[in-house]
């Protein structure tokens, strides 16, 4: 599958990981549980050919109503209790080992999402050290945890106790899929009690902003023809009312005295009650005050199938109440202790690869309610062992909320352990009664916080305002430039900065910003002034030369000035001077940009230009591979055509006149055919150059041609290329000399530019800069893994400085067809600010759209040559990290051949001194380019931060979109020389350190059972697991290693906005459209999805229609003009011209998606049971991933259990 024309896939944790793992113990029976195991639990992944008999996806896809909830202004607690059980990081035991190789060793159908047996302690991982305020370390020696082991609890327990999981302000949480936990590392309380395990690292739950999902975890297991499963349920309906409310809390050793109990104010604490034995208390136990709870929505009882409601646009969680704690008394009997295997791992039987989320089925039973008032009794009695189980693993719950479907014919076993694939059922036993999982409503959903932002942000934001944080990327805002850069230029990861260093690394908050120098601004917004100051140039400060800005402070009547950055005062020019009015403004100040405003650009001087000469306009190079394979594709065709029309479009500054940018072009396979296309000649002129090892241009005149004088003649050779190779038999392709002759042109012409390469293979034909195939999947999850990601030869790497040098920009427009080396081929345009595009198969019917509109907006958009960008920043910190696509020769210049409008650069700022909490922190952004026109600009952004000497004012100012974006740059530059494995436990550990810093310093006092979340940073662990789940840093075992490099670059250089739809698409569902506004989006799970609807997901690089297979005919009709389901094209493209408003409204919404992304998104339809499916469940990023990438839920978990021990 590859990422253009299918989607990238997630890719695996199923390793086993440092940070996932289990406290270093001593050898038991002989081996060791790997870490992580339960955790992603084996998912089932697609095997073609080979459909489970008798089961359809998609039983159900119930949206969820939630309570709503007031919320708190800095925290987000969820309390899991220490009646929570932890997390077990051995998986459970399985039926026939399998020998595990994520990439080369099985065939796709073969593929084991599980991890692989261990035959040796893993190591401590680092996620999860003691953690010491002040004194983080990311890497030190591994701290040990002494392990009890006592006798295996019974699985009804695990159960229970995860099932009981709770936020104080949301509903009850079901039982995570398919959990055990780990001993902890406290003995138990006493033999009897051994059910609630002392707190080291019970799990926890993300506050519950929201209504957070989880992913069915059945629903994915595709089905190929034949109807439901003889078990299973019939069909949800597409909506269930709101459940009814029952509070309750959870049992745990009682806190300590100095505890306080939860306030009102602190709505997202979640809590995890206790099972019910029936309703008997049998045994006495510890009890804790808990603070006040939530009335929480109990699920439907079994087998009642009532209509749900879609999922709210906020959430409805009642407000807190100021009742006091309850005590929570029932009993947990002794057998009811999680099971803990031991002994060798044996690895999860193998899963068809079909599925993102894990499936597991058991009968439907009665679900009596008993217990005392107040409570949720989860399970009355253990389920029998099932035929093929080894026993003592709960059945895991599919999507349904409330629901619990069969078990398929041959798919007996409880998860995770499925054995006798496709064998007869054996005799099923008596149905045991259900459990909960735990509610995806009961955490934080994105979706319920983007709707949040957007209701409070109605006024226009305006930038005077000091560290002001300003609305989310997902929230349309109006800007007023006041004296900041819009956040549309800059956005930062923290707009209250620590005051140390010390303050810093306690946080390990990253301080960083995200920066879209040339960045398009919507119509109603001015774009930055262009000031002239004539000879003289841009007013600077003499020591630090920052330019002059709002933060210079005029004194002594107006004739000098004090800079903000470094202090030092500068005399101004006499040209310059203004005086003063009665509060120190100078009375000028409204009427200069670069006073009043953040952002504005200045006419730069000679002295501002290469070699002190104003610079010639740039040049447009066309260079197209005419191999045997770009002939075949019909790319040469399309991309001629198109070049006929695009010469009217080039870039230009004033609309009303003609583009100054000159043209050449150049066709290539094993030689270099170079056209003069001088207008005075009547037909073009083919020059061949067949030394490609000492590359040279053949002529000067007449290559670089002026578009208006030359026109018939580049219109001739346009229409000639693709007949005069149509019988080409050469498939061997150069590629250095490619962009020798590109640069060496534009060094005679003595002119910057852009290269437009349109290549197509793996450059093997003699030359510089060739290459050879070096894919190896046996490779993929060891530590020479990271040697893939690295260019093959270092001939690019110096071939890319001469470009940059010479302020020559590259876009590379690759169609493979199979593997051509993207790490390698990348290393030219990545360094000289220019773009990859890549469609892979290329099919002129079905990619040609998609090409042509990507090369359109590529040679239109507009972009500044032979850039060079320097961040100043005020005394106390400085820049010290750059990432996106640039090079840099010393430790400040950021050079960039080419800028354009979609290429963000990512900061990170490290301190070198104290800040002071009156004066703030500054930055400043200045780039020096030549515009299209030829003209020297320095475009000036300016931003000011507040400072803070207190953590929980770093905590309430932070952005997690930002933060997002730093960290999974700064991850895809890591895997350059580290393993993904160790990339992926570095995001962890930085991760939990982050919350567990403001859990220890910034959250009121309450059990170690809770998982607090800073207000601002609710979505870090989900949006985290999308990182940590991408195709990048786990890939699934059909995502190539050309996709992965592809994505690396790409995100390398993205803005806050791509990222953030990148990692967590947008899911619309399209059953009532309104002109005018969008439908509020639903959560990324397969469980919000209804048979009866039709949705839309956006991924910034792809759009998928996903149509029920219930859906209504008149819906149908609307949008596809067939009433039947069968009856749809799942080829088609781009959708069909209706008469109706709903099919309008569609339409205007996927041409209103493509026209706010920088590459073209092609739209995919996709027929529920379909194959293409695979493909769309890829981007539910709540759910888990067919590689072993953790559901949200799970991850979640995860995370409260690495903060704990940090905490510990």
């Amino acid at each position: 599958m590859n990422v253009n024309q299918h989607t990238p896939m997630a890719s695996p944790y199923g390793q086993p990981q440092p940070g996932y793992g289990q406290p270093t113990f001593a050898p038991l029976d002989s081996g060791y549980p790997p870490p992580y195991a339960p955790y992603n639990g084996p998912v089932s992944t697609y095997q073609p050919g080979v459909p489970p008999q008798g089961y359809s996806s998609f039983t159900t896809f119930p949206s969820k109503a939630a309570p709503a909830n007031p919320v708190s202004e800095l925290s987000s607690p969820l309390d899991l209790g220490h009646g929570r059980a932890p997390l077990n990081s051995g998986p459970p035991p399985v039926s026939a080992p399998q020998a595990y190789n994520q990439y080369g060793g099985h065939h796709q159908g073969d593929m084991q999402n599980g991890p692989p047996p261990m035959t040796q302690a893993p190591p401590r991982p680092v996620a999860t050290q003691s953690y010491n305020q002040g004194t983080v370390n990311l890497s030190g020696p591994p701290t040990s945890y002494p392990q009890h082991y006592g006798p295996p609890p019974t699985m009804q327990h695990v159960t229970s106790q995860m099932g009981g999981m709770h936020i104080n302000s949301g509903a009850p949480n079901a039982a995570v899929p398919g959990y055990a936990p780990p001993h902890s590392s406290q003995p138990p309380i006493s033999t009897s009690f051994s059910a609630a395990p002392p707190a080291s690292y019970t799990q926890a739950l993300p506050p519950a902003s929201s209504a957070p999902t989880q992913a069915p975890p059945s629903a994915s297991q595709q089905y190929y023809g034949g109807g439901p499963p003889p078990n299973s349920q019939p069909p949800f309906s597409s909506s269930l009312p709101p459940a009814s409310q029952q509070p309750f809390t959870s049992p745990a050793p009682p806190p300590p005295s100095n505890q306080q109990t939860f306030p009102a104010p602190l709505p997202h604490t979640y809590s995890a009650p206790p099972a019910t034995q029936a309703s008997s208390p049998s045994m006495s136990q510890p009890h804790q005050s808990f603070p006040p709870t939530q009335p929480a929505c109990s699920t439907a009882p079994q087998g009642s199938f009532p209509p749900r409601a879609p999922p709210p646009t906020s959430s409805q969680y009642p407000p807190p109440t100021s009742t006091p704690s309850s005590q929570y008394p029932g009993p947990l009997p002794p057998q009811q202790q999680p099971p803990f295997p031991s002994g060798p791992h044996v690895p999860a039987p193998q899963m068809p690869p079909t599925s993102m989320c894990q499936s597991n089925h058991l009968p439907p039973g009665p679900q009596g309610l008993s217990g005392p008032p107040g409570t949720v009794p989860l399970q009355q009695q253990m389920p029998p062992p099932q035929p093929g189980m080894p026993g003592g693993y709960p059945p895991q719950q599919n999507g349904a909320f409330g629901q619990v479907r069969g078990p398929q014919p041959g798919y007996p076993g409880h998860y995770p352990s499925q054995p006798n694939y496709g064998a007869p059922a054996p005799a099923p036993g008596p149905p045991p009664p259900a459990q909960k999982r735990l509610d995806p409503d009961a955490i934080p959903s994105p979706i319920q916080v983007i709707e949040d932002d957007k209701a409070k942000s109605t006024e226009p934001f305006s930038t005077g305002v000091r560290g002001q944080a300003p609305p989310l990327v997902t929230t349309d805002f109006h800007v007023k430039d006041q004296g900041n850069a819009s956040p549309r230029f800059i956005r930062c990861t923290a707009y209250n900065m620590p005051c140390t260093a010390d303050m810093a690394k306690q946080s390990q908050v990253p301080l960083a910003a995200v920066i879209k120098p040339l960045a398009v601004l919507p119509h109603d917004e001015t774009p930055p002034h262009l000031v002239d100051h004539g000879e003289g140039g841009p007013i600077r400060c003499n020591r630090c030369k920052a330019y002059m800005c709002p933060y210079m402070q005029f004194i002594e009547g107006g004739r000098r000035f004090q800079c903000g950055f470094c202090s030092c005062v500068t005399e101004v020019p006499p040209y310059y001077f203004q005086h003063l009015d009665h509060t120190g403004k100078r009375v000028d100040f409204y009427d200069r940009p670069e006073l009043s405003l953040g952002s504005y650009e200045f006419l730069a001087t000679v002295d501002y230009c290469k070699n002190n000469k104003i610079p010639q306009p740039p040049a447009f190079i066309f260079l197209i591979d005419v191999s045997y394979n770009a002939i075949k594709s019909g790319m040469v065709g399309i991309v001629c055509q198109e070049l006929k029309t695009l010469m009217d479009r080039l870039p230009r500054e004033n609309p009303e006149l003609d583009s100054a940018v000159r043209v050449g072009f150049v066709t290539y396979n094993k030689v270099l055919h170079f056209y003069n296309v001088k207008s005075s000649l009547a037909q073009p002129q083919m020059l061949v150059v067949s030394d490609v090892s000492e590359m040279f241009v053949p002529l000067l005149d007449g290559f670089l041609v002026n578009v208006g004088e030359s026109r018939q003649v580049i219109e001739s050779l346009l229409d000639h290329i693709p007949e005069m190779f149509a019988d080409t038999r050469e498939t061997e392709t150069v590629f250095g000399p490619v962009i020798q002759a590109g640069l060496e042109a534009l060094k005679a012409a003595d002119c910057a530019g852009k290269l437009f390469v349109f290549h197509t293979s793996l450059p093997i034909a003699e030359s510089p800069g060739k290459l050879k195939n070096r894919e190896d999947k046996k490779l993929i999850g060891t530590d020479k893994e990271k040697s893939l990601f690295q260019p093959q030869v270092s001939f690019y790497s110096t071939l890319a400085k001469d470009c940059v040098a010479q302020g020559c920009c590259v876009d590379l427009f690759l169609f493979p067809n199979q593997y051509v080396d993207v790490a390698t081929l990348a290393v030219v345009p990545v360094s000289t600010g220019g773009s990859v595009y890549k469609y892979t198969y290329f099919q002129a019917q079905s990619d040609q759209e998609r090409f042509l509109n990507d090369l359109r907006r590529d040679v239109q958009k507009p972009i500044g040559f032979d850039a060079v960008m320097r961040v100043r920043t005020s005394t106390g910190i400085r820049a010290t990290d750059f990432f996106g696509s640039f090079f840099m020769s010393n430790t400040t210049d950021v050079e960039l051949a080419g800028l354009d409008c979609d290429k963000a650069v990512t900061v990170e700022f490290k301190h070198d001194d104290k800040l002071s909490e009156d004066t703030g922190a500054l930055i400043q952004c200045a780039v020096l380019y030549t515009s299209c026109g030829g003209q020297r600009r320095l475009r000036v952004h300016n931003m000011a931060v507040n400072c803070c000497s207190q953590l929980s004012d770093l905590y309430r100012n932070c952005e997690t979109d930002t933060i997002i974006n730093f960290l999974c740059k700064y991850a895809f530059r890591g895997i350059l020389n580290n393993p993904t494995k160790s990339v992926r436990d570095t995001l962890v550990n930085q991760c939990a350190q982050i919350l567990a810093c403001y859990r220890k310093n910034c959250a009121n006092p309450s059990s170690a059972g809770q998982l607090i979340l800073p207000e601002c940073m609710k979505l870090l662990p989900v949006y985290l697991n999308c990182v940590l789940k991408s195709d990048v840093l786990l890939p699934a075992a059909d995502v190539s290693l050309d996709d992965r490099a592809y994505l690396r670059q790409l995100i390398s250089c993205m803005d806050v906005s791509e990222t953030h739809v990148f990692f967590y698409p947008r899911l619309l569902p399209l059953m009532k459209l309104e002109s005018g506004s969008l439908p509020v989006a639903v959560r990324a799970s397969e469980e919000r999805l209804s048979k009866g609807g039709v949705y839309l997901l956006e991924t910034g690089l792809h759009l998928f229609l996903w149509v029920g297979a219930n859906v209504q005919q008149e819906l149908l009709l609307n949008i596809f003009g067939t009433s039947s389901f069968s009856q749809i094209d799942a080829s088609m493209t781009c959708l069909p011209i209706l008469d109706n408003p709903l099919s309008q409204r569609l339409r205007e919404m996927v041409e209103s998606f493509r026209a706010q992304r920088s590459r073209y998104m092609k739209l995919m339809v996709v027929k529920q049971e379909d194959r293409s499916e695979l493909i769309f469940r890829h981007f539910l990023t709540e759910d888990k991933s067919a590689s072993g990438g953790a559901s949200y839920v799970d991850f979640l978990c995860h995370m409260h259990k690495e903060i704990r021990q940090l905490l510990s």
